[in-house]
C-alpha cells in the first residue's frame, strides 16, 4: 500500500478547510505538523499543557473540524495511557516522544470507554485527532511531529526567524 494512495482525498479534505503545507505555515502554538517522507499535513490544535487541561482533554466534545485536534504535552518523557470518559466522538492517538518521533498509534478510540490505553514509555506528546484520520493520511510510527513545544534536538524543529 503506496503512502500516496490516498493524496487526493487527503488534499481535497485540507484544502477545504483551508490549511497549507507545513513548508509554508511556520511554526505556531495552535498547530501541529506530521510529516513522512512523502507528505506533511498540518493540524490546528488546542494545547493541553496542564493538569487540568490533560485530565478534561477532548471530553464532552461532539464534533472537531477534520484537521482539528489536542496536543497533550508533558514535562518529561513518561509513560501514558488514555481513556475515553466522557469522549462523545472516536479518535486515534499519536503517541510521539521527546523528540518529535512518532512511536504509537491508537486508532478509533471508542467513545465513553473506560478502558486505558496505553502509549507506550518515554512519550512526551500525544496527539488526539479524529477516529479514521490517521490510517486516511497513512500515519505510521517513525513519522515526524514539528511543533514550538519540542525543544531544539527535535528531528524537525522549528524555525523561528
Amino acid at each position: 500500500m503506496g503512502k500516496c494512495r490516498n493524496a487526493v482525498l487527503i488534499a481535497s479534505i485540507f484544502a477545504a478547510q483551508g490549511v497549507i503545507s507545513a513548508a509554508q505555515a511556520g511554526c505556531s502554538e495552535n498547530t501541529v505538523s506530521l510529516r513522512d517522507e512523502d507528505q506533511s499535513v498540518q493540524f490546528t490544535v488546542d494545547v493541553a499543557d496542564s493538569n487540568e487541561e490533560r485530565a478534561s482533554g477532548l471530553m464532552f466534545v461532539e464534533k472537531m473540524a477534520a484537521t482539528q485536534g489536542m496536543l497533550f504535552v508533558y514535562d518529561r518523557p513518561q509513560s501514558v495511557s488514555f481513556w475515553m470518559r466522557n469522549t462523545l466522538i472516536p479518535l486515534d492517538m499519536v503517541f510521539v516522544d521527546e523528540t518529535g518521533v512518532v512511536r504509537n498509534i491508537h486508532s478509533m478510540a471508542q467513545p465513553l470507554d473506560e478502558t486505558p490505553i496505553f502509549g507506550g514509555e518515554d512519550i512526551q506528546y500525544v496527539l488526539e485527532i479524529n477516529g479514521g484520520m490517521a490510517e486516511m493520511l497513512t500515519l505510521e510510527v517513525g513519522d515526524q511531529m514539528q511543533h514550538p513545544s519540542l525543544g531544539a534536538d527535535a528531528v524537525w524543529p522549528c524555525i523561528i526567524n
